[in-house]
């Protein structure tokens, strides 16, 4: 490795299909934004893994399996990128709100500088990125 080059930063979490899953994930995924020098964007990022991590549960993740948050720092730790990995069809969609329901995503790209959705074998990957504020936009996300 290039000694100019910072190491990705790496942590994952694999957790089983239950409700407390989610305050367990938002823990996790805290800590390493604190750890990792992006607490100014900490609101956006617990908001977005407990979206993210509910929305894996609810509609990605086939009853006895489960799911896994990853969080990296890259761009030269410019960015913040969190994915939640899951064994489900489907493609994750922007919806319009409906009652009680459906903000997930709206609210994912809201807060995060950029979303998507990456295939995996099986299910998907839903990724977003948080850059510190001050510096020069990251490139593309991890897909």
């Amino acid at each position: 490795m290039n000694e100019t080059m910072q190491p990705s930063l790496l942590r994952e979490r694999f957790c089983r299909r239950e409700r407390r899953s989610v305050a367990a994930v938002r823990e996790f995924a805290g800590a390493a934004a604190v750890d990792w020098g992006f607490g100014v964007r900490l609101d956006d990022v617990l908001l977005c893994v407990s979206e993210l991590a509910t929305n894996a549960l609810l509609h990605g993740v086939p009853p006895g399996r489960g799911y896994l948050v990853r969080l990296t720092v890259e761009e030269q730790g410019r960015a913040l990128v969190l994915e939640v990995h899951d064994s489900g069809g489907g493609e994750p969609v922007v919806l319009e709100p409906c009652g009680e329901s459906g903000r997930g995503l709206l609210l994912v790209e809201a807060l995060a500088d950029r979303w998507g959705v990456g295939d995996r074998d099986p299910g998907k990957v839903v990724w977003c990125v948080f850059s510190k504020p001050g510096l020069p936009e990251p490139g593309p996300g991890p897909m």
